[in-house]
């Protein structure tokens, strides 16, 4: 996995498709005022700091919907820097959103995941690669085992390229307390982490033909692209059933997809799409959405599997599936 690291990461901070489009947010059919157009202006980077601090795109819009009505209500005048101000309201309300999130999500039946979201595909490769380590379903995960507020120091610094002084501000700490945070951040997550990631290019390759595979029900295809100590974890949120713990092992994981096609043969359908930076797959069943499937790989075979089926996660990719990119497999 990829720990984004130094001041590169914050040049680019992708709009998940769909994301955003709350009416009461969206676009003005009236000329905007200089402060609600610098909100406006900022709000793909408030969204972005929000969903990598919750992994909800729920949540990560409430966030920003009240950072509006805070900032409409404030005194501008005390204001110096309005986008050290948003950044900094956006991060605080986040971190007290994520340590009410972590105790709901001790009592969340199964295994929690991200809300997976549908990402434009950027316009360079190194765009991808830059998406791809900062947003990805199992760069979420790894942040899951950072305190609130060493996550948003790490995301503050690392990803989204803000000053010590202003992560500081942000957090009410000095900027050497802020600096240790940080530190202690990245040694946690290259520890949980410690294998350098696949180049973008050969795991999309891989993707590509992975998904060929799927669709054709070929199980040794299938067996031969997963490492033996790929791992699958799924989702369902009580509300479908899902795996209740981690399946080890690239035979398992594809016997387990492979009874997928063997259930329901003719009505079952693979698309390839940009599934949080990366490629991955939407599994239809019948014409609906039955699963988002994010991966992982180390460029050659499929090392993570992280399966979506909890209906209220896959509902925002539903709605934005007008304005998506995918790829239908034959």
């Amino acid at each position: 996995m990829d720990i984004p690291t130094g001041r590169r990461a914050g040049r680019h901070v992708p709009v998940p498709i769909g994301v955003g489009c709350n009416p009461r947010a969206g676009t003005h059919a009236f000329p905007m005022d200089a402060d609600t157009a610098t909100f406006h202006a900022l709000r793909p980077r408030l969204q972005g700091i929000a969903y990598r601090m919750l992994g909800s795109v729920a949540e990560s819009e409430d966030i920003v919907q009240d950072v509006w009505l805070r900032w409409h209500a404030a005194d501008r005048g005390g204001v110096n820097n309005p986008e050290a101000w948003l950044v900094a309201t956006t991060t605080r309300i986040a971190i007290d959103h994520l340590r009410a999130a972590k105790a709901r999500r001790e009592h969340y039946v199964g295994i929690w995941l991200p809300e997976p979201v549908l990402t434009e595909r950027p316009a360079t490769p190194e765009d991808i690669q830059e998406l791809s380590s900062d947003v990805s379903v199992a760069f979420l995960m790894l942040l899951e085992r950072l305190t609130p507020e060493a996550r948003a120091a790490f995301l503050l610094r690392e990803v989204f390229d803000v000053d010590y002084a202003d992560v500081a501000e942000a957090l009410g700490k000095s900027e050497s307390s802020c600096r240790q945070l940080v530190h202690r951040a990245k040694a946690q997550l290259r520890e949980a982490s410690p294998h350098p990631p696949a180049p973008i290019e050969a795991h999309q390759t891989l993707m590509r033909r992975f998904a060929e595979v799927l669709a054709r029900g070929d199980l040794a295809g299938m067996k031969a692209m997963l490492a033996d100590t790929a791992i699958l974890v799924g989702d369902g949120g009580g509300r479908v059933t899902s795996l209740p713990k981690p399946l080890m092992g690239g035979p398992r994981i594809a016997q387990l997809l492979f009874a997928a096609t063997l259930r329901y043969k003719d009505v079952i359908r693979i698309e390839l799409a940009m599934i949080n930076g990366k490629f991955g797959v939407l599994r239809y069943v019948k014409g609906e959405l039955e699963s988002v499937q994010c991966y992982e790989s180390d460029g050659e075979r499929i090392t993570q599997v992280h399966v979506q089926r909890n209906p209220e996660k896959l509902a925002r990719v539903v709605a934005a599936m007008g304005q998506r990119e995918s790829t239908p497999v034959n």
